[in-house]
């Protein structure tokens, strides 16, 4: 089934702005130019949309709280946003970035945001000086930022290839340091919660090297593997899914902790640039290049002792979407 959507049309950033999520409440939220578009996860009829109702700037980054239907939305121009989807209204704004907001990432009701210019903001939403404290990472681009999942450490990537762990302190300033630094050949797109593994970093070699437990990051410049352009982490199988560009524009899913490619999902003409996962987790739903978004349903699994398993056999392509103008 193919849907065109009336959208100014996605953003090819290569991984740069984070404009996906889907919630535990089934709610899909995808960003396409100045608005930004809700879906019902099982229905996938659109529910709500919202916009900035400006030529001018751009939704880059998304986040849904982890409880509610909360929704925050950095923008181009250095402006954070908080949106009641179910009450269909915006809450509130929240200023002090200078420049994008690629990069945001919740641990209850502190939200961290991060900016184009390397600065990384706290703010309590409940108060109204929500500015609690500022980190900065070497005046680099903020291309990830994401809380582990006992909200203890903040890891943030940036465009010269720097993956940061800070404290969970959200009180901390911009002369505060990290815990520790991971140097990277270039720029640190993605991290992703792992459970309770610990950090696998998979290069552009498909390599794995393990660091501080909760997260994932990925790299994408060499050559030998072309270009990774998204990543997701699949928990009830505690594997890995990479967004593909050339030569195959695909999904690739590899096995943990050998990194083994076990499965291969084609649908995409150009690359995937953002992947999510189902409450559920047994649909997916890409966006890539080509304007398209489908959603992965798996239709079989088995389930033993509590315990679900995607048989990668079984995954298809269900539902199609045109992201372009047009009428819906």
């Amino acid at each position: 089934i193919r849907c065109c959507i009336p959208t100014p049309g996605l953003r090819d950033t290569a991984g740069y702005l984070n404009i996906l999520d889907w919630n535990l409440q089934n709610l899909i939220a995808v960003a396409l130019g100045s608005a930004a578009y809700i879906w019902n996860g099982k229905t996938l009829q659109g529910i709500e949309s919202i916009d900035l109702n400006s030529s001018s700037k751009y939704i880059s980054s998304l986040a849904w709280i982890k409880e509610g239907t909360c929704l925050a939305v950095g923008t181009s121009d250095g402006e954070v946003q908080l949106w009641d989807i179910e009450r269909k209204r915006r809450l509130r704004n929240m200023f002090g970035h200078l420049s994008v907001v690629g990069a945001l990432s919740w641990n209850h009701y502190i939200l961290s945001s991060g900016s184009r210019l390397g600065s990384i903001h706290h703010h309590d939403v409940r108060v109204a000086q929500h500015h609690v404290g500022t980190l900065c990472q070497n005046k680099q681009s903020i291309c990830s930022l994401k809380w582990s999942l006992t909200n203890q450490l903040l890891a943030s990537g940036s465009s010269d290839g720097t993956l940061n762990i800070w404290h969970s302190d959200p009180g901390m300033k911009v002369q505060s340091q990290p815990l520790k630094t991971i140097p990277h050949s270039s720029a640190v797109k993605f991290l992703l919660l792992s459970c309770p593994f610990q950090v696998m970093i998979a290069d552009s070699q498909i390599s794995a090297r393990m660091r501080n437990p909760a997260f994932i990051s990925c790299l994408s410049s060499q050559k030998s593997l072309r270009l990774i352009c998204s990543l997701l982490w699949l928990p009830k199988t505690s594997e890995l899914m990479t967004g593909q560009g050339l030569p195959g524009n695909q999904m690739k899913i590899w096995q943990h902790p050998t990194l083994i490619n076990s499965s291969e999902l084609y649908g995409h003409k150009r690359r995937v640039l953002h992947i999510a996962l189902s409450p559920d987790q047994r649909r997916l739903f890409s966006v890539a290049a080509d304007g398209i978004a489908c959603l992965w349903k798996c239709h079989e699994y088995e389930e033993t002792n509590d315990f679900m398993y995607f048989t990668h056999s079984a995954i298809q392509n269900v539902y199609s979407f045109q992201l372009k103008h047009g009428k819906r």
